[in-house]
């Protein structure tokens, strides 16, 4: 049996991005000033974004047309697309039906260009130079990088340094499109030389790297800040794997998902395959939404609830959402991307709300199933994209205990071929398992700050 590809043509790319904040049972709390802890306004942000993304951010329409500049490159890999896991399904012996949307088809190889190529585009039409960047396991610097250089920007990127030496193939990339890659932390910037200080061995965070790239920006008059996840406006650009995943299934005849599923460390490629679906879900559809994270950092199923920094040295605004807090520090895991402290505001509200489930797994039962993926369907997935696997076997696995023929959806948000050393490190029996004391994540959350999250 053959696997079947869904293809669109390019005409049928979507033009307009969804935004989900109109279709919200209730909105996030606005973000928040870290010196007076009142609400933000735009010329908070203008030191860090452009005003286009600002607008976005706080938007309340439903489409945002995508500019014209912006598709003709999209056009370069979308529509991405949309597989049936035949062989998968007969592996398992399933009845649940299984469909993966394959966004390792960028340039990048994940699915972070559909925001990298727009926010490169509306910096460069405000007049931005330079764009400054964290990046985990390296596939959102390297997006970014592509953007930067197809739109004429340059980039300088701060790679969470234990990411920066296991994906040195990553790092290539993103020098191969021009940008500067920077171990992080670093003594390039304050916040950097105040861990060294501190800590010289750190292996880095994603909260620190991003409170250097913010530094950097905010400290150069030519330069603005790029977020690959966590933000509205980031979701807001994701929409298009949804929105072509509802296409995909219409033309096969397929039904409605019973099941979504997507990797979450910020929350971008999980709410772009899911938050198209929300309407339908909110109208009464019977849509479960799952979103997976690693054991070793797990903010969706062990965080709290609250108002805290994006970054570790407390230079963003205050986002309500789940946390760990703002200095945790995770262990070197190889899903880099999955190792962020918080979650997506809209994310995290719907998850508080009970619209979206959280799963954490193990490094080891990932890996078994990606290998297992891999000698199955073909592709090699990243390993952050490995956890979604994970929970795609649980959940066609309770199908065939159940009898029920179920359509399973995942995003599969990135390929693993810069991940190899990783899926060596598995077979030669080296990954270790990790899951958080609670302890450790209780003593991290009592440095939250003292904000009302209502």
């Amino acid at each position: 049996m053959i696997t079947k590809k869904i293809n669109l043509d390019e005409k049928d790319l979507p033009k307009r991005w969804y935004n989900i904040a109109p279709d919200m049972p209730v909105m996030p709390g606005p973000p928040l000033n870290p010196g007076t802890g009142q609400p933000i306004g735009p010329e908070d942000l203008a030191p860090i974004f452009p005003m286009s993304l600002i607008e976005q951010e706080v938007s309340t329409q439903r489409w945002i047309d995508i500019p014209e500049e912006v598709l003709n490159i999209y056009r370069l890999w979308r529509p991405t697309p949309l597989y049936r896991a035949f062989h998968l399904e007969e592996y398992l012996e399933t009845p649940a039906r299984i469909y993966y949307k394959y966004e390792g088809a960028s340039p990048p190889g994940s699915h972070k260009p559909n925001t990298a190529i727009a926010q490169a585009y509306y910096n460069k039409m405000e007049g931005v130079k330079r764009l400054a960047t964290e990046t985990g396991a390296g596939q959102w610097g390297s997006a970014l990088s592509l953007g930067c250089k197809m739109l004429g920007l340059e980039c300088t990127v701060y790679m969470v340094k234990v990411s920066y030496h296991q994906k040195p193939y990553r790092r290539s990339m993103m020098r191969t499109w021009g940008s500067e890659v920077i171990a992080s932390p670093s003594n390039r910037t304050n916040a950097g030389r105040g861990i060294l200080e501190v800590s010289p061995d750190s292996p880095g965070t994603l909260g620190i790297a991003i409170s250097e790239a913010v530094e950097d920006a905010v400290n150069r008059d030519d330069t603005k800040y790029a977020l690959g996840s966590v933000l509205n406006h980031v979701m807001i650009h994701q929409s298009v794997i949804g929105q072509e995943v509802k296409d995909q299934l219409k033309k096969v005849g397929e039904k409605q998902p019973d099941v979504i599923i997507g990797c979450c460390g910020g929350g971008s490629n999980f709410a772009g395959i899911a938050f198209p679906y929300m309407p339908e879900k909110a109208a009464g559809e019977d849509i479960r939404f799952i979103a997976v994270e690693p054991t070793s950092c797990p903010t969706l199923t062990k965080g709290v609830y609250a108002y805290d920094f994006g970054d570790t040295a407390k230079m963003t605004p205050l986002l309500p959402m789940y946390t760990l807090g703002h200095d945790f520090v995770p262990p070197g895991i190889h899903a880099g991307g999955l190792r962020y402290h918080g979650a997506a505001p809209l994310v995290s509200l719907l998850q508080k709300e009970g619209v979206v489930e959280a799963l954490a797994y193990a490094q080891n039962p990932v890996f078994e199933s990606a290998i297992t993926f891999a000698r199955v369907e073909g592709f090699i997935p990243a390993p952050e994209t490995a956890h979604a696997v994970k929970a795609v076997f649980d959940e066609a696995l309770r199908c065939k205990e159940e009898g029920k023929e179920e359509v399973i959806v995942f995003n599969f948000s990135g390929h693993g071929h810069f991940d190899m050393a990783a899926y060596d490190a598995y077979l030669d029996g080296d990954l270790m398992d990790f899951s958080y004391p609670d302890e450790m994540i209780a003593e991290s959350l009592k440095k939250l700050p003292n904000v009302d999250v209502g």
